[in-house]
């Protein structure tokens, strides 16, 4: 299994401010795998994710990607396995305005040792002609297109994506989905995409609902829809 999650909890605050947000979390994903996280706001979805991106330290538990332990890494550890195995995609969009599209791209470029072909991922993200442009000069579709690259020139195992359709409209919100669905059949990467959308749910291979801090539901979509035929986004 290429994710493994076990006993994974997560609090925050302390005396009458305290809350658990993860209440023992035990999770696993196939490689390849795209895998949609859902629940509502404050359910524990994105504690989850920044989890598994080594960007919050959890309570205790264990995560592992790959077969290699993330919890209790420390900070050189960590920046380690986010550079070598992992890219983010945001809600926001967190393009530097001061350079190109392929400049934003270029900045993760330089952290890979095997990155993929810059040219290549453009024309795949229907950014070619647009490389030369500021974020203020794309649409927020064209934006996003651009975070997505900036995430995939790693070459990452696992793409960690955060509401990455949640500041688009539903046109734009398909054209992402499919592009994600694109990404992973054609390189193999591992998504998973914590959403409040429900229909996105119908394109995935796997589906966790998490409620108060728990798994609720976890199963194998077994009729999935590609992302381009997807309604109600």
């Amino acid at each position: 299994m290429y994710l493994e999650v076990s006993k994974l909890k997560k609090s925050y605050g302390e005396g009458g401010s305290f809350i658990e947000v993860l209440k023992g979390i035990d999770l696993s994903v196939e490689k390849g795998n795209l895998c949609v996280i859902q629940g509502t706001s404050g359910s524990g979805k994105s504690t989850l994710l920044n989890g598994i991106g080594g960007l919050d330290q959890m309570d205790s538990g264990s995560i592992r990607v790959d077969g290699k332990e993330i919890c209790g890494l420390g900070q050189d550890g960590l920046s380690d396995y986010r550079r070598k195995n992992l890219g983010f995609i945001f809600q926001f969009y967190h393009l530097v305005p001061n350079l190109t599209v392929k400049e934003n791209i270029q900045v993760c470029e330089y952290l890979s040792e095997h990155p993929l072909d810059l040219l290549e991922l453009l024309e795949t993200l229907g950014l070619t002609e647009h490389q030369n442009k500021y974020p203020s000069q794309l649409s927020g579709g064209q934006q996003q297109r651009c975070a997505i690259a900036r995430a995939l020139i790693k070459n990452p195992r696992l793409l960690l994506c955060d509401e990455p359709t949640g500041a688009l409209d539903s046109e734009t919100s398909q054209d992402i989905l499919v592009l994600l669905e694109k990404v992973n059949k054609k390189y193999g990467t591992t998504i998973l995409i914590v959403t409040h959308n429900n229909s996105i749910k119908n394109m995935v291979d796997q589906v966790v609902f998490i409620k108060d801090g728990k798994i609720q539901k976890n199963y194998r979509n077994e009729q999935k829809v590609p992302a381009a035929q997807l309604e109600d986004l």
